[in-house]
């Protein structure tokens, strides 16, 4: 992303209220605070009601376990050609997830065939596929995502992939610089969005 920031980030000395605000939206172990976080913080009233909603769907309380959340996450972010948002998932999540570098790369990648992951891995993939596509999901897709997810992990997927929507929308339109630790895409994807295959 060479664009220069439509909104730049926020930067130090931050006033008390903001600084602690700040730190609560930024996980533990994470470098810095996350230049998306210093762009929401331009509202915080808002950034503060984020982070609840968030910390839910990330969380321990979330229904969804850390791999098929995690590839719903990146994903998503890979269809709307938000490198921010995906390198920053890749780098803090995608080991404790189990994702190898050959299956990050699939999931990244609109056109690949998915062979490097399991027929469940594959499932999370097409209703990322079909939500970017149609914003809906047919009855067949539904049936076997529906074999493997109990209900309410299939209404969590379906706000996890809305929500990482929403964020790729503000990474993308603000132009949020990168992290310098985050991964960035492989070679063969363009940080362009693309379109999904067809399933």
């Amino acid at each position: 992303m060479d664009a220069a920031p439509r909104i730049p980030p926020l930067a130090p000395p931050y006033a008390p209220e903001l600084q602690a605000l700040l730190e609560r939206m930024t996980p533990p172990g994470a470098p810095d605070l996350l230049a998306l976080f210093r762009v929401l913080a331009h509202h915080p009233q808002l950034a503060e009601r984020m982070t609840g909603w968030g910390g839910f769907l990330l969380g321990r309380r979330a229904a969804l376990p850390l791999r098929d959340r995690e590839i719903v996450i990146a994903r998503v972010c890979a269809l709307c050609g938000a490198q921010y948002e995906w390198g920053v998932h890749v780098a803090a999540f995608s080991e404790q997830a189990g994702l190898s570098p050959d299956q990050q790369a699939a999931i990244a990648n609109p056109q690949d065939t998915l062979a490097a992951l399991s027929p469940r891995d594959r499932l999370l993939v097409r209703l990322c596929d079909a939500l970017q596509e149609t914003a809906t999901v047919d009855d067949a897709l539904w049936s076997e995502l529906a074999g493997e997810w109990s209900t309410a992990q299939l209404i969590e997927l379906l706000l996890l992939a809305g929500w990482y929507r929403a964020i790729s929308y503000v990474c993308n339109a603000a132009r949020v610089p990168l992290e310098p630790w985050a991964a960035r895409w492989p070679e063969r994807v363009s940080a362009s969005p693309a379109t999904p295959r067809r399933t």
